[in-house]
């Protein structure tokens, strides 16, 4: 057992491996930045019900006033990026277990992104395993055997990057001053104390992708957390580089000022899709009038998402940082030459819309779509690291674009509801099992895309759906659907697959979320207090 430092509780045993990551040293760094910053989290998330009841009461969401003289001064840019974050053409990201991480850096991508966030359930040894597995892959040591295959790295692998818990989350087995600590510091906490020295010294240093920001307020804590833990450690100001994902609706009336904020740290920003269309009903839940068609339907080329897009590479090659574009979540089939014809024709034509529009690089799950991926950019780019010369001066978008809702011939559809409800439930069920990134019906769902299937689900409910058909989606219906729903997905796995499941406990959870009077903000928190 590690020497624990006063104030910190370790809720569940620590195993020979453990202990070499949650060591005396690191222990004390963790309860440091907890002290450090938990109470101006707290009153952050916060603001954040503040900010919910005043969109309740019918105010729209605007640029801020108060931060026009950030917007409109032409002569501020973000700080140097380093050199191995210039070309971003293609980023893989995923769960941060050995062979997903060994497979990621050795799939030709220009970046990794381990996820310790919406592709991983936060188990106690997925959270401090996920920690060793980074940093063996730093080392170069990691290594796995099963009886198909053996793993390890090549000479050449993609560039790390680490995307910790939102501020939202908490770790709940590790406690300091008897409160749970921050998820985020948590995360960060570790990958940062263990491993900054190490990537300095081999030439790359500590880049990380930040989730879930609602304002410039929640960017400027996290860019006063990297201030205190470069000093922490001596290193100098800016060895941290971020990106951040713009994957909330408030985000997008924030960007340039989330930029200025963390403007010695940051990269880029990164069109997070999913979560963006989640979030927008979500912070609209309570307005009859906003309701979304199938999800399927919720396209990247709808009025507002266009909007949000060309928004964010207008907004960051104004200030000299990169564009990422969004996840690709296709899969392909090395099994049905149909599937995968048709995810590969679906992924090169949103690849082709982002580099089109100035991307400098997009996200991708699957190691098989480097190559097709590579194309497209290779062709738009040429040799080019990035595309930041295209100002994109044409883009102009006004407040009202990003929160017009309206998608053209959007309907819902039986085939919709039913999808979610079923999407939903597995995901779930896997997530209580420890998985947090799974492929279903050839789409890579994580908690992001889980979201949206629930919040959907709620909203037809409690705002009175009507499919395309002209049934109302009432509770019958819905009880219906989802009673065959669950025999379908049993009849597909079979009674011992079944039998194994938490697929009852995944079932209720989200039966109890869609009929729940208010839509909970996050899944993961509930689904949390049902993790181990």
């Amino acid at each position: 057992m590690p020497s624990i430092p006063d104030g910190v509780e370790i809720l569940v045993p620590i195993t020979t491996e453990g202990e070499q990551v949650l060591t005396p040293d690191a222990l004390r760094f963790l309860a440091t930045l907890q002290r450090e910053f938990g109470n101006a989290r707290r009153a952050l998330l916060h603001k954040r019900v503040e900010r919910q009841a005043q969109l309740d009461a019918g105010q729209d969401p605007n640029f801020l006033p108060k931060t026009a003289h950030i917007r409109a001064d032409p002569n501020w840019r973000v700080a140097p990026i380093p050199a191995d974050l210039q070309r971003r053409h293609i980023e893989i990201t995923g769960p941060t277990d050995k062979k997903m991480l060994i497979n990621a850096l050795n799939s030709g991508a220009d970046m990794f992104m381990a996820d310790f966030e919406d592709a991983n359930a936060p188990t106690w040894n997925n959270m401090l395993q996920g920690q060793r597995n980074v940093t063996e892959a730093i080392e170069r040591t990691i290594y796995l055997k099963t009886p198909e295959k053996e793993y390890k790295l090549n000479d050449k692998v993609a560039t790390l990057m680490v995307r910790p818990r939102g501020w939202h989350l908490q770790e709940k087995h590790l406690r300091v001053d008897g409160t749970p600590i921050s998820g985020s510091l948590f995360d960060f906490g570790l990958y940062f104390f263990h491993n900054a020295r190490r990537l300095l010294s081999k030439g790359t240093g500590p880049y990380f992708y930040l989730p879930k920001l609602e304002s410039h307020l929640e960017a400027r804590l996290w860019n006063d957390v990297f201030l205190f833990s470069q000093g922490y450690l001596g290193l100098p100001k800016g060895t941290v580089k971020v990106t951040v994902l713009i994957e909330t609706i408030l985000a997008a009336f924030e960007m340039e000022e989330i930029l200025y904020e963390l403007r010695d740290h940051i990269a880029g920003l990164n069109a997070g899709r999913w979560d963006y269309i989640f979030s927008c009903i979500k912070k609209f839940r309570n307005r009859e009038n906003v309701l979304f068609p199938d999800r399927a339907q919720v396209t990247m080329t709808v009025p507002f998402m266009r909007a949000y897009t060309e928004l964010l590479v207008r907004t960051c090659h104004k200030r000299g940082a990169h564009a990422m574009g969004g996840m690709a979540a296709f899969i392909p089939s090395r099994k049905d030459e149909q599937v995968n014809a048709n995810a590969l024709a679906k992924v090169r034509e949103d690849k082709l819309r982002e580099s089109s529009d100035g991307f400098d690089g997009t996200w991708i799950a699957h190691p098989d779509l480097v190559p097709p991926v590579r194309q497209v950019f290779d062709a738009a780019l040429g040799e080019k690291p990035h595309q930041k010369e295209r100002m994109r001066e044409d883009v102009n978008v006004a407040a009202s674009q990003l929160i017009d809702f309206r998608v053209p011939n959007g309907t819902i559809t039986e085939g919709g509801l039913r999808n979610n409800v079923s999407v939903a439930i597995q995901y779930t069920e896997a997530w209580l099992r420890g998985s947090g990134a799974v492929a279903i019906n050839n789409l890579m769902e994580d908690a992001a895309t889980a979201e949206i299937a629930r919040a959907q689900v709620w909203q037809w409910l409690h705002h009175h759906g009507t499919l395309n058909d002209g049934r109302a989606i009432t509770p019958d219906l819905y009880r219906a659907i989802l009673d065959e729903e669950i025999e379908k997905i049993k009849q597909n796995w079979g009674a011992e697959n079944v039998a194994r499941s938490r697929l009852g406990e995944a079932a209720v959870l989200f039966d109890q979320l869609v009929t729940a009077d208010q839509l909970a903000d996050f899944l993961t928190l509930p689904a949390y207090e049902h993790l181990e």
